[in-house]
C-alpha cells in the first residue's frame, strides 16, 4: 500500500543508543499523519545492501513496514528495534556482498551503491531518513549526492556530529556516567585508591568533560590532548591526600593517549567496514602508570587503583528525559524539512536553538575545542563564563 504523499525509509546505523526508538516513532507518526507510508530498513544500510529487488523474494530481513501500534511500543525503550550494522556499502568486502550480488561485484571490496540505488527505487522510496553518526550519515550523504532525497538525524554518544551541538544518546551518556562514577567512590574511598574510569569518546572528549564538570570526576584526559602519566599521577596523589575520604576519580575518554603514544589504544587489529579499530585499554595503561609513578609524589608508598570501563552501561537501557524529547523534536523537524521539499539536509542544533543545516558537514570533524574549554594543566574543564552558552556549554562550535 503507497501513502497518498510518497514513501519515507527510516534506518539507524553504528551504535545503539537510547533514543533511536522514539526518533523512529517520531518520524513515522507524523508522517503517517501527513499521508506518508513509512518503510523501516532493518540492520542499518545492510537491510539495502541484502535486499533482492524481486517482489516474489522475502525481504522480511531487510525491510518492514511501519505503523502507529509498532512504533508506540518501541518508543519507550531503548536501543533500535529495526536492529543495526556498520555496513558500509561504498567499501563493501566481497564475503559481505549478498549471494544475488556475487557475479555483479567481485573485487577485495566493492562499491556496490548502484545497487542500493536500485533497491531504493525498487522499495518506491521518495525520502531516505538515515538516523546515525558521522560514519552512517557519511554514506547517506553520498546518497544526496547520487540524486537520493536525504533528510538526516545525528546519533552518536560521543556527541561528534559536525553540524550539530546535540546528538541523540549524549545526555543519556552523560547522566548515566555521572551516576555510575559516583556509585564507584564507595569502592574507590573504602579502599583509599584512585578511580580510573574509561568512558566512551574515540575522537572527541565531550563524554569525558561534561561529567567533570558536573563534579562526578576531579581531572579528565580526552582524545584532543595527549596527557603526561607523570603530571597526571601528580594531580591525582594530591586531590586524593586532601579528600576526607581519601580517593580521587579521573575519567579517560577511550581514544585519549599518554604523551609519546602515536595511537589510539585497540583491543585487536581487526578493523569495521569504516576503518575503525575496537577501542579499549587505554583505561588499564593509565591505570599502571599512576600506580607506578604513585610513590613518587605520596612519601615512597604506591596508591592502588580502582579501574572500570564503563562501556555498554552507559548506552544501554531506557532514555533519559532529553533523549526521549529531542528524538521527537528531530523527527518532526525532519518531516517540516520534507513537507518542505528540501532534502540534503542534517536537523540539528545550534546553540540552543533546532535548525537544518548542510548534510555536507557531517564530513567534518567534530572534537572539543581545547583552548577554549580544557586546561591542559589542571587537566579539567575551562570555563570562565556560562553567559549566552548554549545548555552543554562546551559543545557548539563557535
Amino acid at each position: 500500500m503507497s501513502g497518498s504523499k510518497g514513501t519515507i525509509a527510516i534506518l539507524t546505523g553504528g551504535g545503539d543508543v537510547p533514543g533511536l526508538n522514539p526518533a523512529i516513532r517520531a518520524v513515522t507518526i507524523r508522517a503517517l499523519r501527513e499521508g506518508y507510508r513509512v518503510l523501516g530498513i532493518r540492520r542499518g544500510w545492510r537491510g539495502l545492501v541484502d535486499l533482492v529487488p524481486d517482489p516474489d523474494a522475502d525481504n522480511s530481513a531487510c525491510v518492514v513496514e511501519l505503523t502507529e501500534p509498532l512504533v508506540n511500543r518501541a518508543g519507550r525503550t531503548g536501543g533500535t528495534f529495526l536492529h543495526s550494522s556498520r555496513t558500509r556499502a561504498s567499501h563493501l568486502p566481497r564475503a559481505f556482498v549478498p549471494p544475488h550480488l556475487k557475479d555483479e561485484y567481485t573485487e577485495e571490496i566493492n562499491d556496490i551503491t548502484p545497487a542500493v540505488l536500485r533497491n531504493l527505487d525498487f522499495l518506491g522510496v521518495d525520502t531516505l531518513i538515515p538516523i546515525g553518526g558521522d560514519d552512517t550519515l557519511s554514506y547517506g550523504h553520498r546518497l544526496h549526492e547520487e540524486g537520493v532525497k536525504v533528510v538526516a538525524i545525528p546519533k552518536t554518544m560521543d556527541n561528534d556530529v559536525a553540524g550539530t551541538d546535540y546528538c541523540i544518546g549524549f545526555s543519556t551518556c552523560v547522566t548515566r556516567t555521572i551516576e555510575l562514577t559516583h556509585g564507584l567512590r564507595t569502592s574507590a574511598g573504602s579502599h583509599e585508591r584512585i578511580l580510573v574510569i574509561e568512558v566512551f569518546g574515540r575522537y572527541a572528549g565531550f563524554t569525558a568533560l561534561l561529567p567533570t564538570m558536573a563534579g562526578a570526576a576531579d581531572r579528565c584526559v580526552i582524545p584532543e590532548a595527549p596527557v603526561d602519566p607523570d603530571h597526571l599521577t601528580e594531580l591525582l596523589v594530591k586531590d586524593r591526600n586532601r579528600h576526607p575520604s581519601r580517593y580521587s576519580v579521573v575519567l579517560v575518554s577511550e581514544g585519549a593517549r599518554l604523551t609519546g603514544q602515536t595511537d589510539m589504544s585497540f583491543k585487536s587489529e581487526e578493523a569495521d567496514q569504516f576503518g575503525h579499530k575496537k577501542l579499549g585499554g587505554i583505561g588499564d595503561q593509565v591505570s599502571e602508570a599512576i600506580k607506578e609513578l604513585s610513590p613518587k609524589y605520596n612519601d615512597g608508598k604506591r596508591v592502588n587503583i580502582v579501574s572500570q570501563r564503563l562501556g555498554y552501561l552507559v548506552r544501554s537501557g531506557d532514555p533519559d528525559a532529553l533523549d526521549s524529547i529531542v528524538p521527537m523534536a528531530f523527527g518532526n523537524l525532519a518531516l517540516d524539512l520534507i513537507l518542505q521539499g528540501r532534502s540534503g539536509l542534517l536537523v540539528a542544533v545550534r546553540h540552543g536553538v533546532y535548525d537544518s543545516v548542510p548534510l555536507g558537514a557531517v564530513m567534518e570533524k567534530k572534537s572539543v575545542d581545547v583552548d577554549l574549554f580544557y586546561d591542559r594543566d589542571r587537566l579539567r574543564p575551562l570555563y570562565n563564563t556560562f553567559r549566552d552558552r548554549p545548555l552543554f556549554i562546551m559543545t557548539s562550535q563557535v
